[in-house]
């Protein structure tokens, strides 16, 4: 009976160790977002807004949401109005934790 517990119990920190290790197979995937460039005034550094559409609790309706990110740009190649890919990066400053992947379209 207690060898019995005992496999068993070894058995769940087995079970427990594989989904850690699971969690790790996806470490290192960056979140990216699209979005166009509304701000590149600064040096370095570009305003990028990304829209998306989330349902409204209550009514159901579809509401527009716009979020701001800022983003290192390194180059300072991108300009307003321009459609862009930004990936998720360490932090650089304050306020800047994007940086600039692709130019998806540039701006007429």
């Amino acid at each position: 009976m207690a060898e019995a517990k005992k496999k068993s119990a070894q058995a769940g920190t087995k079970g427990e160790s594989a989904k850690r290790g699971s969690a790790t197979d996806t470490r290192g995937l960056r979140k990216t977002q699209d979005g166009v460039v509304v701000s590149n005034k600064m040096n370095k550094t570009i305003v990028v807004a990304v829209v998306r559409q989330v349902r409204h609790a209550a009514y159901g309706k579809f509401v527009r949401r716009t979020k701001r990110y800022y983003a290192h740009d390194e180059a300072s190649q991108c300009g307003m109005g321009d459609r862009v890919r930004i990936v998720e990066t360490r932090p650089i400053s304050k306020l800047k934790r994007w940086k600039v992947e692709s130019i998806l379209r540039k701006a007429e």
